[in-house]
């Protein structure tokens, strides 16, 4: 690997950290049980308030329906490079899953990073909010 090269990948791994990411399958299960959903052209992101700890654990589903194993993993690093650049520095305490759609392949990455932007200013805003009592 090239200095260059290794400067950048143990840089990248800092702002990508192994406790930002969502890696248990029990975990996927309870955000899309329990959670809410925001909905935008070419994702559907699945969140969930977290009882303990810090910030935004975030993990991607990508189904075999949206094409081979190249296709997937493209758009899983489309993915993870626009969730590192547009993570926010203070975030409520949740989990967060990225559910691309077809669509996403051929989607410019400024709109992709703009997608990602504004689904992270949603959950941040819905679960600053407090709750409304029952009546």
């Amino acid at each position: 690997m090239a200095p260059e090269r290794a400067a950048n990948s143990s840089a990248s791994r800092k702002k990508n950290p192994r406790s930002g990411r969502l890696l248990r399958h029990a975990d996927f299960e309870r955000v899309y049980k329990q959670g809410r959903r925001h909905f935008s052209a070419h994702m559907t992101v699945f969140y969930l308030r977290r009882a303990e700890g810090e910030g935004l654990r975030v993990g991607f589903t990508v189904g075999r329906a949206l094409g081979g194993a190249v296709d997937r993993n493209r758009m899983k690093r489309r993915l993870r490079e626009s969730v590192r650049l547009t993570r926010p520095a203070i975030a409520p305490a949740a989990d967060v899953v990225i559910n691309p759609k077809k669509s996403l392949q051929t989607a410019e990455f400024s709109l992709l990073l703009a997608e990602v932007s504004r689904a992270f200013e949603v959950i941040a805003q819905k679960l600053s909010e407090k709750p409304r009592p029952m009546q």
